[in-house]
């Protein structure tokens, strides 16, 4: 992971989130909640192990990986499912793949005009977050 996307990242936009939570099939009143919420992420690096947290006033979701090794991920604190998880470089984006009871499901990180990029996607649902740094 470049040292660029170290570092810890506030929120600044959030578009189609509720579509893909409906994709997820999370609930009503935890949609709710959700979209109220401004994120922050902490990206880490140690060694080859790397380690994103999502943090909020009303959960927590960390995962930890080696680039290019599968690893079981439990999606506790998102919606509770367990998949198989692979992240990859692809060019200078950060993606993983989650295989599962969710068709097509994954991740995309990169860094563009100095902001972090997020693509949530989930069963035909795509949502983009837009982090800026603050540390």
């Amino acid at each position: 992971m470049p040292d660029s996307f170290c570092g810890t990242w506030d929120m600044v936009s959030n578009a189609n989130m509720e579509g893909y939570m409906v994709a997820l099939g999370i609930g009503d009143t935890t949609r709710k909640i959700a979209l109220k919420l401004k994120l922050k992420k902490v990206i880490e690096v140690q060694g080859e192990r790397y380690t994103i947290q999502t943090l909020s006033t009303f959960r927590k979701y960390i995962v930890s990986f080696k680039v290019g090794q599968t690893f079981e991920e439990s999606t506790k604190g998102l919606d509770s499912r367990r998949c198989q998880s692979l992240v990859e470089w692809e060019g200078r984006r950060l993606v993983c793949e989650q295989t599962g009871e969710k068709r097509n499901r994954g991740w995309a990180h990169w860094i563009e005009d100095d902001k972090l990029h997020l693509e949530l996607y989930c069963e035909g649902q795509v949502c983009q977050q837009v982090f800026k740094r603050i540390q």
